[in-house]
């Protein structure tokens, strides 16, 4: 949502959208799901509500089953459709990932290692440019930087650019 994304600090406007920013993105969700998991008393299952419905719906449903003498648990609330499916959906995929061979699922191995580098700018660059630059592809270059929406970087700062990481 545009108001959370900016209460978590993310830029948005007519060059960069820090909502699409892989690692803006990431560390700004991160941050709110601690937000929310501190705000629900510790309750993992109640955060992830928060982050799918809104904090205020599930606060809302929180006080509807209070004042009914119901339990005010993830399970127990009326919440929207879509949050009771979101957070069994992450359970689930949890469940799978921590333990694929007991849901008859083989997993790809994907190596610890960072995938991309950081490179500041210094200002406005084409795109194009910096692809070729790279030695990578323009698509390549658009798909790990989502944030950008010109062709070019902003032109009024430095920005940084997620480049694929050359071996070491």
């Amino acid at each position: 949502m545009p108001a959370t994304a900016r209460d978590m600090g993310l830029r948005q406007d007519r060059w960069y959208d820090g909502r699409r920013d892989v690692i803006a993105a990431t560390a700004a969700a991160l941050d709110y799901l601690t937000q929310l998991q501190r705000r629900f008393d510790g309750d993992w299952l109640l955060a992830l509500a928060a982050y799918n419905a809104g904090p205020g719906r599930v606060q809302q449903a929180i006080r509807h089953n209070r004042a009914r003498g119901k339990p005010v648990d993830f399970w127990h609330l009326p919440l929207p459709a879509e949050t009771r499916g979101y957070v069994p959906r992450l359970i689930a995929l949890r469940a799978i990932i921590n333990h694929p061979a007991n849901h008859h699922i083989t997993l790809p191995s994907v190596p610890d290692r960072r995938y991309f580098s950081r490179v500041d700018t210094q200002g406005r660059i084409d795109l194009q440019v910096a692809a070729r630059l790279a030695g990578i592809t323009e698509e390549e270059l658009k798909r790990l930087n989502p944030g950008i929406l010109r062709l070019t970087t902003p032109p009024d700062r430095p920005s940084i650019l997620l480049i694929p990481k050359t071996s070491e």
